[in-house]
């Protein structure tokens, strides 16, 4: 499942719920190690609507800063022939709140019907001040980090604005959104050629949900500002199985971010 549905707003996974019932009364559900990113990744930010959404929020989708001008999120974020896009790096997006706007640049080679090559970016006529940008990976690191053992026990950091909490109803789940940043734990699954696979192997890991597509997954703990994937899809849409994300080191990645950033 792709962290979007184009009939509703474009956006991933976020921290895995806990469900608690007391007595008779109705579920109660609660982020679970995911709690508000505050000032921990200022480089985070959010792609906002031109139009408010039906409950009141804004943002649809996340991405990271990743030089002084251009930011990167996913292709399936824009829609057909867009030109431009709206960025906030307020922590809690209000409208009021700080918003830059540039050009939007998918990767040529994205398409609708596949998720490969799922990367866009952001690109703006003027440095944004007061944010260092996220450190992008070297060339294979995650192979190399694979083939010394290292990647097995390896646990990252997923930040975005995506959705809280999804509750079940009688017709699917319902998401809710805040326009808030968070970030949660997650532990390492499986490496493929384009795709890293994450998942919850403790009560300790926390996820990614509907709004957080495009959004950063860093190597390492909450400090860690090492953005080796994007988040894209994930294995269901309650936002608590396994997450696909797309790796930034592989060559394909490269090539494309090449254009705009000077590699590691």
């Amino acid at each position: 499942m792709r962290l979007y549905n184009p009939g509703m707003r474009y956006v991933p996974f976020v921290l895995i719920i806990a469900t608690s019932i007391i007595g008779t009364a109705a579920p109660a559900f609660a982020i679970t190690n995911g709690p508000a990113d505050g000032g921990a990744h200022p480089e985070v930010g959010a792609l906002i609507a031109d139009k408010v959404h039906s409950d009141g929020t804004w943002a649809y989708c996340t991405g990271t800063l990743i030089t002084s001008t251009v930011f990167l999120t996913a292709a399936h974020c824009g829609e057909r022939k867009q030109k431009t896009a709206k960025v906030t790096f307020a922590d809690h997006y209000a409208p009021g709140a700080k918003v830059y706007s540039g050009r939007y640049i998918p990767d040529s080679r994205y398409s609708d019907n596949a998720d490969g090559h799922d990367m866009a970016v952001v690109v703006f006529d003027q440095p944004i001040p007061g944010i260092k940008p996220a450190q992008l990976p070297a060339g294979g690191l995650l192979d190399q980090l694979k083939a010394d053992g290292k990647l097995k026990t390896a646990h990252f950091t997923p930040v975005g604005y995506g959705s809280l909490a999804p509750t079940r109803k009688k017709h699917g789940q319902r998401f809710r959104y805040t326009d808030t940043r968070h970030q949660a734990t997650i532990s390492f699954k499986a490496l493929h050629p384009k795709w890293l696979d994450l998942s919850l192997s403790s009560k300790t890991d926390g996820s990614t949900c509907f709004g957080d597509s495009g959004g950063p997954n860093f190597l390492g703990g909450p400090t860690s500002h090492l953005l080796v994937a994007t988040s894209i899809s994930g294995a269901d849409d309650a936002c608590q199985d396994t997450n696909y994300d797309y790796r930034l080191d592989t060559a394909t990645a490269r090539k494309f971010l090449g254009k705009y950033v000077r590699l590691p």
